[in-house]
C-alpha cells in the first residue's frame, strides 16, 4: 500500500496561533503535538501540521494554498474571517483587478481565496489546491508515490488528485532555475505515513527520491526536485 499524505507541514514561530487560525477557518480541531500542532484532514481534504521553528525564511516559499469559494458573498466572508483571525493582505505582484484575493496567514504562509466559478476548483472541497513550484516530472513522482491520479499534464504543469477527489496538488515552474535553500530542511514540506516506513522508503527511492536522514520513527527523504519530505510510521 502506498504512503498516505498525512499533512502539509509548515515551520512557524508560533504553531499554536497558526494552528488556531486554520482550525477556525476550516472548522477543524487542533491536536497538540510535542513540537507543534496538527490540524487533521481526511481522505478528501489535506491536513496541516505547524512545527516550531525560529529560523529565518530564505527565499520565497515553494508552495501555497488555494481556498475555494461558492459565490461572491462567500469569497468575501472567507476573506473577512481570515482577516479577523490575524491574516493580512499580501502583494505578490497580482493585478489590482485580480479576481482572487491573496493573503498571508499569521505565520507568513501565502494563501489565495479564489473567485467563485473557478472550474479548476470543482469537486475539490474548501481546500482546493496545494500549488507548488516544481518541475513537470516531480508531479509524476508524487502521482506514483501517493497512488493518486494525474488530472493535468500540459506544458510544464502537472497536477494530481486522490482517487476519491478533494484537494489537488499541482506543480509549475514559478522562479527556477536554482533550488535556493532546498538542500536544507524545507520550511514547508509534505509529511507521509506508512505501515512499514523502511520498506516504503525503498520504494520511494526506486521512484526517484533520495535519503536525507534517518529519524527515530521514520526517514527524511527528498523528492526529485530536492524538496525534503518526512516519512514515518502510522500513528
Amino acid at each position: 500500500m502506498a504512503a498516505r499524505l498525512e499533512a502539509v507541514a509548515f515551520d512557524v514561530a508560533d504553531p499554536s496561533a497558526v494552528g488556531a487560525f486554520w482550525a477556525g477557518i476550516l472548522g477543524r480541531e487542533v491536536v497538540d503535538e510535542r513540537d507543534g500542532v496538527l490540524v487533521p484532514g481526511d481522505e478528501f481534504q489535506v491536513g496541516f501540521r505547524f512545527t516550531a521553528s525560529h529560523g529565518e525564511q530564505i527565499g520565497r516559499p515553494w508552495l501555497h494554498l488555494h481556498l475555494a469559494s461558492t459565490d461572491p458573498d462567500d469569497q468575501a466572508r472567507i476573506v473577512e474571517a481570515a482577516l479577523s483571525r490575524g491574516a493580512h493582505y499580501l502583494d505578490v505582484g497580482q493585478e489590482p483587478d485580480a479576481p482572487h484575493v491573496v493573503l498571508s496567514d499569521p505565520g507568513g504562509n501565502e494563501l489565495c481565496v479564489l473567485e467563485p466559478g473557478n472550474n479548476w476548483m470543482s469537486g475539490t472541497g474548501f481546500v482546493g489546491e496545494v500549488t507548488c513550484d516544481g518541475t513537470r516530472d516531480v508531479g509524476f513522482f508524487w502521482r506514483d508515490a501517493l497512488g493518486w491520479l494525474l488530472v493535468w499534464d500540459e506544458g510544464d504543469q502537472t497536477a494530481i488528485q486522490s482517487p476519491v477527489g478533494g484537494t489537488k496538488i499541482s506543480w509549475d515552474s514559478w522562479h527556477r532555475p536554482g533550488t535556493e535553500s532546498r538542500n536544507a530542511r524545507n520550511r514547508q514540506r509534505f509529511e507521509l505515513v506508512a505501515a512499514d516506513p523502511s520498506r516504503e522508503a525503498e520504494r520511494l527511492v526506486q521512484l526517484g527520491a533520495s535519503r536525507r536522514a534517518e529519524l527515530s520513527d521514520g526517514v527524511m527523504l527528498a523528492d526529485p526536485d530536492g524538496n525534503a519530505f518526512r516519512l514515518r510510521s502510522v500513528p
